[in-house]
C-alpha cells in the first residue's frame, strides 16, 4: 500500500471530505487506546505536529460550523481540545 501525502496548494483549501477522512483515520488509531483521555490527547498532538496550520484551521472551522458532521465524537473532542490549547499559548 502506498500512501501519498498531499500538501495544500498555497492559498487553496483542501477538500473537507478528505480532511474528515484523514482525521477519522487518526481517531480510529488513537481511539482504540484503553485510556480515552490519552487517546484524545494523542489525536490533538498528532494534528498539531503533523497537519499544516491551514488544515487544522479548516477542520476546526468545520467543527465550529457543523458541530463536527462526519467526524467521530473522539475526533471532535480532540479538535476542540486542540483549539483550547492553541488559544492558551
Amino acid at each position: 500500500m502506498t500512501v501519498t501525502l498531499q500538501q495544500p496548494v498555497k492559498g487553496k483549501a483542501m477538500d473537507i471530505d478528505n480532511l474528515i477522512k484523514m482525521a477519522n483515520q487518526i481517531g480510529d488509531f488513537f481511539g482504540a487506546w484503553p485510556d480515552s483521555q490519552q487517546g484524545r490527547d494523542e489525536i490533538a498532538n498528532h494534528l498539531k505536529r503533523s497537519w499544516d496550520p491551514r488544515m487544522r484551521r479548516q477542520i476546526a472551522e468545520h467543527v465550529q460550523e457543523t458541530g463536527g458532521a462526519g467526524l467521530a465524537p473522539i475526533v471532535v473532542e480532540a479538535i476542540r481540545q486542540l483549539e483550547r490549547d492553541l488559544v492558551q499559548q
